[in-house]
């Protein structure tokens, strides 16, 4: 574990995993941080070398108060690259993380060997995430956290887990968290991602009501080249509901 000094930002890494075997980054969704993966990492230490990130203003990564972008963010996972060794890799990434590895992709084509957005979108509510900036800022998390939880998790989830994430979600910084929101409210995908060529795997949840397959990865799995789709039983946070079905999801992709 260490900690990464970036513009605006001192980035909180971990490496982990088997050192001489391929390169796996793992990015967070907004809301939460690295400990997302926590249930999926038994099943990839073995197999890869691993690379997790808090994004910044997330976890133990501290961030400036402002607008984040999803190329300043795309820039923290490259730095945080660069400083571990991974000259290329694979990336997967859950809401904001996959939104984040699209960008990545776009950013430096050559960096990135296999990609995997997981419940996420290249497109969202402009609207609805300009108001849930000001709500967070005027009110910290105590504004959203009901949204966000009602849109994390099914119905099905451990109780333990959803209790142990609306504590996370309401002491994380609100700042930090509306940084990143700017960059989901900002963001310029659509029209970009015929331009991602390595092999891509789309994951949906088959419970998640924020970025279903239906509007959400069905325009992903149509507008990247050759990409191929996959849905696992869950809500948003795939990792916490489908940790096992992702891990071998994730494997079986990079091992093909």
């Amino acid at each position: 574990m260490a900690f990464l000094a970036r513009p605006g930002a001192r980035l909180y890494i971990k490496h982990d995993g088997r050192d001489e075997a391929p390169g796996l980054v793992l990015l967070n969704s907004i809301g939460t941080d690295m400990d997302l993966w926590d249930a999926v990492l038994p099943h990839l230490r073995d197999r890869f070398a691993l690379l997790r990130i808090d994004t910044r203003g997330h976890g133990a990564s501290l961030a400036d108060p402002g607008d984040y972008s999803l190329a300043q963010l795309a820039d923290d996972v490259l730095a945080a690259a660069d400083a571990v060794g991974f000259a290329r890799f694979a990336v997967a990434g859950v809401s904001l993380g996959g939104m984040v590895a699209m960008e990545l992709v776009l950013r430096a084509p050559g960096r990135v060997r296999a990609l995997l957005p997981i419940c996420t979108s290249a497109t969202m509510d402009r609207v609805a995430w300009d108001n849930r900036v000001a709500t967070v800022r005027e009110q910290g998390m105590a504004g959203i956290v009901d949204l966000a939880m009602g849109r994390f998790l099914s119905d099905a989830a451990d109780p333990a887990i959803y209790q142990a994430v609306r504590r996370q979600l309401l002491a994380m910084d609100a700042q930090g968290y509306a940084g990143c929101a700017c960059a989901i409210r900002d963001m310029a995908l659509a029209d970009r991602l015929h331009a991602i060529a390595c092999p891509t795997l789309v994951v949906t949840g088959t419970r998640d009501t924020s970025t279903p397959f239906e509007g959400h990865g069905e325009h992903l799995v149509a507008r990247i080249p050759g990409a191929r789709h996959v849905a696992l039983a869950g809500a948003h946070l795939a990792p916490l509901e489908a940790a096992e079905p992702l891990a071998a999801t994730i494997a079986a992709f990079l091992e093909s």
